[in-house]
């Protein structure tokens, strides 16, 4: 039997695909949790447009992506860290308080798209990549400076 997968099922498929799976376990298991749906020409075409339109706000997002990393990449953040008499630095710059610089110049980015190995704990200039999307990243020049 063939149906349309109204969401992802393990070992089945994903969102929107019609797969063949066996009767019993389409009536029994797909159908009564709302799973999937039964292939009628109508679904099938409701099915299509709708792939049709997540391709294009997946593109767009992807532009939008590509745009921000564009405008991250030519970006340059400084940030302060308090340091003691000797120069040797205390704390340190976290994602968090990259993401919030960033912020400050009118560019939001999720802090957990940061790559950020290790906080930075030393004065000069540090470059960071920010993963905006599968396709779309920048690096990011961090000029940390004494407080």
């Amino acid at each position: 039997m063939q149906v349309i997968l109204r969401e992802d099922v393990k070992g089945v498929g994903k969102r929107g695909q019609v797969v063949k799976v066996a009767d019993g376990y389409a009536r029994n298991f797909l159908f009564p949790r709302g799973l999937a749906e039964d292939t009628s020409e109508g679904r099938m075409k409701q099915v299509e447009a709708e792939r049709r339109k997540t391709i294009q706000k997946l593109d767009r997002l992807e532009q939008e992506a590509r745009e921000l990393a564009d405008r991250i990449s030519k970006t340059r953040v400084e940030l302060r860290l308090r340091v003691g008499e000797n120069g040797k630095p205390f704390g340190s710059i976290t994602a968090q308080s990259i993401a919030d610089a960033l912020a400050q110049q009118g560019m939001a980015v999720d802090r957990r798209k940061i790559a950020l190995k290790a906080p930075i704990r030393s004065l000069g200039e540090h470059t960071v990549e920010v993963h905006l999307h599968a396709r779309a990243s920048a690096k990011i020049l961090i000029d940390v400076r004494p407080e």
